[in-house]
């Protein structure tokens, strides 16, 4: 699937690309997108206070990849804004593409022109060395 993702079409896209067959309902759907939400407040409190919880926004993070799979860095990008913060997570989950193809205004965004928080970088290195 090839489409353009914007805001406008984010459920459908959304909908369409969605894959947990345990999901017996449409509030189940939504809640699980819910989950972007959650990502955004906990990197918006990074932001602000410093404070990060990795494990749950990890957590979030592989929740909703076992949902959207190949689909979850094209549907991050669109909604959060800062996706430095996010792309350490996505690196350490290897679902981080080279390339995200049609996306809001842009036909083709290259995942390696992207920075990385060095902050959340060392703070994963400790889970994954822990």
């Amino acid at each position: 699937m090839n489409n353009k993702l914007t805001n406008d079409n984010f459920l459908v896209y959304c909908a369409k690309v969605y894959d947990n067959p345990g999901t017996h309902s449409i509030d189940e759907f939504l809640e699980d997108l819910d989950r972007i939400k959650y990502i955004k407040k906990l990197l918006t409190r990074y932001i602000e206070t410093g404070e990060l919880k990795e494990r749950l926004i990890l957590n979030h993070l592989i929740t909703l990849h076992n949902c959207f799979g190949v689909h979850l860095a094209k549907i991050l990008i669109l909604k959060i804004e800062r996706f430095d913060l996010i792309k350490p997570f996505l690196i350490l989950l290897n679902a981080l593409p080279e390339t995200i193809r049609n996306v809001g205004e842009k036909d083709i965004i290259y995942t390696d022109d992207i920075p990385l928080d060095e902050n959340i970088v060392k703070a994963l290195r400790k889970i994954g060395n822990g």
